[in-house]
């Protein structure tokens, strides 16, 4: 997978980046027809604007891309990423971009761009290429953006073809290319290894419950452990969604998804880690051995949960696969999960919500998804809350009975699973896009990826 990005510069047309303020200085130096072009058309150098320039023989001879003002945030990711569906066919290459903007970041923004779902609609694309930009770091662009489009591919497919088993194995083929060690339980099996919780969940639909468990990289060096969510179609179960709420639970597995695609980039670059993937993967159904409101679970920590409702189902399979990655007491755990709506509500659909046990960490994990655009605003552990969801016949019930905190409380209670002292992470995200935007087009989204990838290779690079 090249992403339309080549080698081969010849008879490629230069590509301008010009911020706002600029753009005087540069128009009073530029050729007059491109000068009277521009003034013509009304470009401004407005953030994302591009403006082909016409060449010799009718053809273009230049593309004039806006940066905005200077300083606005993603603008190296983002200037090139609307081009590949917005030019002409044909190559192109990047002149000597403005101080400041990163070539990889310029690289992976037009790699982004080339990105569509089309597993059921095979979509035309324009031939268009981009010359590598000088600089640029070639090996971590192609490991972020397959990354991403793994992510992206497994929850833009619907749930009839994206269940446990389908989710399993491409977790399964991901473990083969790298040559790691994949286990998977199923079924019943996940009672005999004490892992109550996803059986649980898992139990009612005809598609069996599963955990992918896969390790990889030097024994000896720091453990790192992801954990995901993997409701690969969520109906609430006996406490039902209504049609509006149930209508794109089909993203419900995305964040297994985006661990697989953190995974697959961790992997493909190499870093000095040894990294254990935990993905319990459900379907959340009504049938009459569901589990019911009031059942009582025993989770793999050995801990009671009383289910306050079934659809708070996402935090009891995540709490069996985090109190198995907090055994082995790893340098660091995340967890990405769609957990809760009040994250929504809190942050809106293009923040993570990032709940961390660490004041270090999660400083650098905002950081982190700053300097990638890919955001991330953390919310407190306010312990206090904890009381909100005691039970008065289990050690802690899956839900609180107040309409408040809902996002606390949901991370609260996978607090409970994750031992002291142990670095812990969860991203609580949206992982959608709802309308299209340069390089990040309307449906599924990596949320968070870029920015833990680039925290975990910092730490571990």
């Amino acid at each position: 997978m090249t992403f339309s990005l080549i080698d081969d510069d010849a008879g490629a047309v230069p590509i301008t980046l010009i911020a706002k303020e600029r753009l005087p200085a540069w128009l009073a130096e530029a050729e007059e027809g491109e000068r009277n072009w521009l003034s013509a058309t009304g470009f401004t150098a407005e953030a994302g604007a591009c403006a082909p320039v016409p060449g010799e023989a009718g053809r273009v001879g230049r593309v004039v891309v806006g940066l905005g003002a200077g300083g606005e945030p993603g603008t190296a990711l983002w200037a090139l990423a609307g081009l590949p569906d917005a030019l002409p066919e044909g190559r192109y290459r990047l002149e000597a971009a403005p101080a400041g903007l990163d070539p990889t970041r310029l690289a992976l923004g037009w790699a982004l761009g080339t990105y569509a779902f089309d597993r059921y609609r095979a979509k035309k694309r324009r031939q268009t290429a981009l010359v590598w930009p000088a600089a640029a770091d070639r090996d971590r662009v192609l490991a972020l953006a397959r990354a991403v489009f793994l992510a992206r591919d497994l929850v833009n497919t619907p749930a009839g073809d994206m269940g446990p088993a389908e989710l399993a194995d491409a977790a399964v083929a991901l473990a083969e290319r790298a040559g790691a060690r994949c286990r998977i339980i199923v079924g019943d099996e996940l009672l005999a290894e004490n892992y109550p919780t996803i059986h649980a969940v898992g139990r009612a639909s005809t598609r069996a419950p599963r955990l992918v468990d896969i390790a990889w990289g030097d024994p000896a060096a720091p453990r790192v452990s992801l954990v995901g969510k993997g409701v690969c179609f969520d109906s609430g179960g006996l406490d039902l969604k209504t049609a509006a709420g149930m209508r794109l639970m089909k993203k419900d597995m995305a964040g297994a998804a985006i661990v697989l695609g953190l995974a697959q980039a961790i992997i493909e670059t190499k870093l000095a880690l040894r990294l254990r993937v935990l993905l319990p993967l459900v379907e959340n159904a009504v049938s009459g051995n569901a589990m019911r409101p009031l059942d009582i679970v025993r989770t793999r920590k050995g801990l009671t949960v009383e289910i306050g409702n079934t659809d708070a189902e996402g935090r009891l399979i995540l709490c069996d696969a985090l109190a198995e990655a907090a055994s082995e007491k790893p340098a660091l755990i995340v967890d990405v999960a769609t957990l809760t709506g009040a994250a929504r509500v809190a942050v809106g659909p293009e923040l993570g919500a990032l709940f961390c046990n660490d004041d270090g960490l999660a400083a650098a994990l905002v950081e982190a998804g700053a300097a990638e655009d890919d955001p991330l605003w953390r919310l407190p552990l306010w312990r206090p809350y904890r009381r909100m969801i005691d039970s008065k016949i289990a050690d802690l019930n899956n839900v609180s009975e107040s309409p408040y905190a809902g996002a606390i409380v949901a991370a609260l209670y996978l607090q409970e699973f994750v031992e002291p002292g142990i670095p812990w992470a969860h991203l609580d995200v949206m992982a959608w896009n709802q309308q299209s935007r340069p390089g990040r087009p309307e449906g599924a989204e990596a949320q968070g990826l870029r920015a833990l990838y680039s925290e975990i290779a910092r730490r571990f690079g």
